[in-house]
């Protein structure tokens, strides 16, 4: 009866305690466990990123280098990932960048977290309040998955095959054994000296793109030559016998030139023995040829004369006497200067036309008048400022008639220095010859007073004297001055 009684008491106890903790939202995964991780009096919380945390559940170890640093506080859904909560020690010694994974004991053991510093190194110091990234965390594979691999791989996977594939390579390896490890031995080699040349195989690869690079820029270029081969070796290939002659040639000319060094081999040994001695004293003689090009380059002033350094050239005084003399011979009519040495309108020679037009020291303004005159049709403007004796030969040796109508202009008005602007006019006027630029000109008395005010400012300014040393005679109303 007391049995009965007791067991009524606990069942009563049992179904209070489950009312209570069912109005309170318990968590058993919330109730510390005993103989968990020890975190040290300031521990430091750490989120990781998740994709897949298998069965992980909070009071889950946290391990670095399997050694217990902390505890899994909490496991929460962000999206489609989870986000785990990890309250470690804060003296692990992780950089800030560490890996996270999720690993188990052994076989069929629990779960725990495992922290690791990243393969590349990292930098900083694991902080209160980091978070590792989904970049850098995973997971073991689970003892369901290896399983359920090695089903796939043991119920049609090929295993059945494993025999026939073993016992083909046998038969075929039977007494080739030593090839094959001979083989293997050199593969082995080859694949170890591709290692050590690693680096120049990349090179070489590297420089093998650049020369692909550089062929697509020019792939135009390539293409038109590729284009143009054909044609190119289509021409040898019709050239193709004389450059066989050419080479035959080439070949005979080599003998030739082989018997005529055989022959003067003598006369050359022969002369360059002759020439030692030359070429000795010239050796010999090479110091004071050297220092003689310091007199051809100061000639006349040698050193001896203006210093042989700077403290001779110092002491020298101006006035010393150089020991100079020089002749000078000066052709003024060598120098080109214009019209300063030169043959006026008044002193031209009583000589044809064609030797006039050959002669070298006419004055510009000369040079231009008999030019402009003897051509067709002639400028008569020009023609005006000519001698009549000029003239004369001009109308005799060309038969120009608009010279010789000037000619005779010349002599109805007393001279050919006396025509004047409107004159010249009339007359390619009559002759029907285009107007000539510049004539029909007011000149100095036949003017408004206007233009007579500006031909006086004009004759102020006026010199004679310089106008004839620059230019030549003038012509005026009074005839060549």
């Amino acid at each position: 009866m007391g049995r009965i009684r007791k067991f009524t008491r606990a069942c009563i106890g049992l179904v209070a305690g489950a009312v209570l903790l069912s109005g309170c939202s318990f968590d058993v995964y919330e109730i510390p466990l005993p103989g968990g991780a020890d975190v040290g009096e300031d521990p430091i919380e750490v989120t990781v990123q998740f994709r897949d945390v298998l069965d992980l559940v909070p009071q889950s170890s946290v391990k670095v280098n399997d050694v217990t640093v902390g505890e899994v506080s909490a496991v929460e859904l962000s999206g489609d990932h989870a986000t785990v909560t990890l309250r470690m020690r804060n003296d692990t010694g992780l950089p800030d960048n560490p890996t996270a994974s999720i690993r188990q004991t052994s076989l069929l053991g629990e779960k725990f977290v495992s922290l690791a510093a990243p393969t590349e190194g990292g930098s900083g110091e694991l902080s209160d309040g980091d978070d590792i990234p989904l970049a850098d965390s995973g997971r073991n594979p689970e003892v369901e998955e290896v399983l359920g691999a090695l089903s796939l791989v043991l119920n049609g996977g090929g295993v059945a095959q494993l025999k026939t594939i073993t016992s083909e390579l046998n038969l075929a390896l039977e007494g080739r054994e030593d090839s094959a490890r001979s083989v293997l031995n050199q593969v082995e080699s080859l694949v170890t000296q591709l290692d050590e040349r690693k680096l120049e195989i990349v090179d070489a690869i590297e420089a093998v793109n650049r020369l692909a690079v550089t062929a697509r820029k020019h792939q135009s270029s390539i293409d038109l030559a590729l284009d143009e081969l054909p044609s190119a070796l289509d021409s040898l290939e019709t050239q193709r016998a004389d450059l066989v002659k050419m080479l035959r040639g080439l070949a005979n000319l080599g003998n030739v030139g082989t018997r005529v060094i055989r022959t003067v081999k003598a006369d050359t040994v022969d002369a360059l023995r002759q020439l030692n001695p030359v070429l000795t004293q010239i050796s010999a003689a090479g110091d004071s040829f050297v220092n003689a090009f310091s007199t051809f380059l100061t000639f006349p002033f040698v050193d001896e004369s203006v210093g042989r350094d700077p403290q001779v050239a110092r002491n020298l005084h101006m006035g010393d006497y150089v020991n100079l003399s020089a002749d000078l011979d000066l052709d003024l009519g060598n120098l080109g200067l214009p019209d300063l040495v030169c043959i006026p309108f008044n002193e031209l020679p009583d000589s044809p036309i064609d030797d006039l037009l050959d002669l070298k020291n006419l004055c510009k303004g000369v040079q231009r008048a008999l030019q402009q005159c003897v051509k067709t049709p002639p400028d008569l403007a020009q023609c005006a400022k000519l001698p009549e004796r000029v003239l004369r030969s001009i109308c005799n040796s060309l038969s120009l008639d608009p010279v010789c109508q000037l000619l005779g202009l010349g002599r109805r008005n007393g001279g050919t220095e006396n025509l004047t602007p409107s004159i010249i006019e009339d007359l390619i006027e009559d002759l029907g010859l285009p107007a000539l630029p510049g004539l029909g000109r007011v000149g100095p008395g036949d003017q408004d007073i206007e233009d007579q005010e500006n031909w006086d400012a004009f004759d102020e300014k006026y010199d004679v004297d310089l106008v004839r040393l620059m230019s030549g005679p003038l012509k005026t109303d009074g005839g060549a001055r």
